[in-house]
């Protein structure tokens, strides 16, 4: 029970992130701002954690560093099209996208021969497409508030994060998961100095909106990653697919109730639609194949 609350405690600060993160923009923060301080931050936090638990890092093994460093532009690509997708839409339809990542997964599994494709996975992911569809409103794009960059961000935001899975795969062989995200979050913050507005960077050291940085930093990439991979390495991978469920249901709610965004039913049938499918596809893929490479130990 408490490893499995670790992962719903993660998916929960996952969701928060991307309604502070709306409330930060909305106050006129840069999206590539908002996504360094996010990751600049959980590296302080993974740093503590690497500290705490050094041995078998792997730090000095050249491909875990290649691996984590792929990772590092996967996670800074996640950060940066999620924030960008709210920016030009709403939380809610940003969050939803972006957990369509599986079925980024599954494309990228099919064209390495990593996966074999079968006639299921790819009903699930045309019911997904389907969903995606209901869910942007792509055929009238900008009848809901939802921008052409707002649907084109969120969906790379979600195959952004397809490949910072694929880094964190590969890497893990080679080291431990506080060394991998060390290296990834350090590459995030190195990426997106160049994107960021460096004037208001410098400004948001003493902005009456740091408390809303910390948290988004410390709750948002630095704790919940910890107790992610920690509760994961302890749940039974189906059970996680579903409470992986809490992040987005949590930033639409957020973004609804907070931030007062609104859906039309065509919006919410669809987002039904992505979520129920990727949780089922998601949990039958981790329950035939267990993802130890996240182990711990």
């Amino acid at each position: 029970m408490k490893f499995t609350t670790f992962v719903a405690l993660a998916a929960l600060f996952w969701g928060l992130s991307g309604g502070i993160g709306g409330i930060l923009m909305a106050d006129g923060w840069n999206p590539f701002v908002v996504s360094f301080y996010r990751g600049a931050i959980g590296l302080l936090v993974v740093l503590i954690w690497l500290a705490l638990s050094p041995r078998g890092s792997g730090l000095s093994n050249g491909r875990l560093w290649f691996w984590s460093i792929i990772a590092g532009v996967g996670v800074a690509g996640n950060f940066s099209f999620y924030f960008l997708s709210i920016s030009h839409g709403s939380v809610a339809v940003a969050a939803t996208l972006m957990y369509c990542a599986p079925v980024f997964v599954y494309l990228l599994s099919f064209a390495l021969r990593l996966e074999s494709p079968t006639m299921a996975k790819w009903v699930a992911i045309a019911m997904v497409m389907v969903g995606i569809v209901l869910l942007t409103q792509i055929y009238d794009v900008g009848a809901s508030g939802v921008t052409a960059i707002g649907v084109g961000s969120g969906l790379l935001a979600g195959l952004s994060y397809a490949v910072f899975i694929f880094g964190f795969k590969y890497a893990a062989p080679h080291g431990s998961p506080q060394a991998i995200l060390a290296i990834a979050f350090a590459v995030l913050a190195a990426i997106l100095v160049w994107p960021g507005d460096t004037d208001q960077m410098m400004v948001a050291l003493t902005t009456p909106d740091w408390p809303f940085f910390v948290i988004l930093g410390v709750f948002g990439a630095g704790v919940s990653f910890v107790l992610y991979i920690i509760g994961l390495n302890h749940t039974a991978p189906a059970v996680a697919s579903i409470i992986a469920m809490v992040e987005p249901v949590t930033a639409s709610l957020f973004g609804v109730v907070v931030l007062h965004e609104s859906l039309v039913i065509a919006q919410i049938l669809g987002m039904a639609l992505i979520l129920i499918t990727v949780t089922a596809l998601s949990a039958h893929t981790r329950a035939a194949r267990p993802p130890s490479y996240l182990s711990t130990d």
